[in-house]
Formats: structure tokens, C-alpha cells, sequence
């Protein structure tokens, strides 16, 4: 497993929710460091988890992300929350089923292809999708994979952010639903039983850098729910 990104833990003599950040398939955890500021300026400690995205399925990327989650989980006194970009969200799903935390908090996904990606199903018998993406991209697509057909509902609190602007106009006329964020259509981001959904003016890749989305994320931590947005 690639080297974890530090971690931030609140005063001793304070009770702590902690945060666990997930990044999407084939970034890293540096594309989630304004939304890990934005939570620790808000009094969260956070785990800013880089993973091989590329390289395992999702149930074997679950296996090596849980030492440094349940070690982090120990450092915290409160509530541990998860807050995933795009393919994070699904790796949360499967984490939360199979290494839940005593103190599990509540869930934010941001653009995650809850019900698969027309995209990952136009490309995924492509080698060099294949190539690229590896054994987790495939799992990605609207046939969903064993792996998440058979995880229980969820019964704990899921917020769901979804974006509606694009920088792919050719996937986002021609093969996604609209409206999307250019990789996932509004409609698959959601979840059955998901507690909130919003849907903010972002790209699929500009959503944990969002404004909006991120003070959304922030709110859904504190308060179960997202704010109105006027």
C-alpha cells in the first residue's frame, strides 16, 4: 500500500469526530486537500487515504485501507465520518459492511456511480481501459459487480452530492443521462435509502473542490441533513 497521507488530530482534552477521505479511481489523495482543509479548519481530524486505485478490486482495496482506518479511528474520541469522491463512495459502501466502525458517524458521497457509469460500460472491454483503469474500473459499469449486488442497505446516514456541469460534452450528450457531471449522471449518483441529495453546479472532477459542495459536506456532518440551496 502507497504511503498515507498525515493525518490531523484534534487536542487531546476535546472530543473528535475524525473524517476519512477517499479519492476516486486513478487520482490521489491530493485531489481531496481542500476539502481535508476545509474539515480540519472545522474541527474534524482527518485520514486523507492514498490507495491503489488501480491496481485491486474494490473488496481487495477495502482489505488494505483497514489498518490505517481502524488505527485512526482509535487516535479519535467522536464519531467516525467517511467523505468519498466518485469510485471512494463504493469503496466506503463496501469498507463500512465489512469493518464497520464502533463509532461510525455518517457517509457523504460526491459524484459516486452508485448505480454504475454509462461511460465505464462503453469502455470497459477496451484493453486500454482496461489497462488504465485495472480490475477496479471494470467493477465500475450499470451491471453491478457481486461485490455491492450482495452488501446490505445501508442503515446509517448517506448524503449524496451530485454535479450537473461538464468538461466531457461528447460523453455528456451522447452517451451519459442528463443532467451530469460529464462521468456521472445525476440519477446514478443516487443510493436507495440514501438520507440526502443535492445537486450543485460542479464537473465530476471539480466536485471536492467545489465551494458549494464542500460547505454541503461540512453541513451533512454536523447536522444528518444538507442545507437548502437558494
Amino acid at each position: 500500500m502507497r504511503e498515507i497521507q498525515p493525518t490531523s488530530v484534534a487536542r487531546p482534552d476535546a472530543r473528535c469526530d475524525g473524517v476519512v477521505l477517499l479519492h476516486g479511481i486513478g487520482v490521489g489523495a491530493w485531489t481531496l486537500k481542500k476539502l481535508d482543509r476545509a474539515l480540519q479548519r472545522h474541527g474534524f481530524a482527518t485520514l486523507n487515504l492514498d490507495y491503489p486505485s488501480r491496481k485491486k478490486p474494490l473488496e481487495a482495496l477495502a482489505e488494505d485501507i483497514h489498518a490505517p482506518v481502524a488505527a485512526f479511528a482509535e487516535q479519535c474520541d467522536g464519531a467516525i465520518h467517511f467523505v468519498a469522491h466518485s469510485m471512494g463512495g463504493l469503496l466506503a459502501r463496501i469498507y463500512i459492511a465489512r469493518y464497520r466502525p464502533v463509532r461510525l458517524g455518517r457517509v457523504v458521497m460526491l459524484g459516486t456511480p452508485n448505480a454504475g457509469s454509462e461511460v465505464a460500460d462503453l469502455l470497459k472491454d477496451l484493453s486500454l481501459y482496461r489497462a488504465v483503469f485495472g480490475p477496479a474500473g471494470s467493477q465500475l459499469s450499470t451491471a453491478q459487480p457481486p461485490v455491492l449486488a450482495a452488501l446490505p442497505p445501508p442503515d446509517y446516514a448517506i448524503g449524496v452530492i451530485a454535479g450537473c456541469r461538464t468538461i466531457a460534452p461528447i460523453a455528456s450528450a451522447f452517451v451519459l443521462p442528463r443532467p451530469n457531471d460529464g462521468r456521472v449522471s445525476v440519477e446514478s449518483a443516487k443510493l436507495a435509502d440514501m438520507t440526502d441529495h443535492i445537486v450543485v453546479k460542479a464537473s465530476h472532477t471539480g466536485l471536492p473542490r467545489n465551494a458549494v459542495a464542500i460547505e454541503q459536506t461540512i453541513a451533512f456532518l454536523h447536522d444528518g441533513r444538507f442545507n437548502p440551496i437558494t
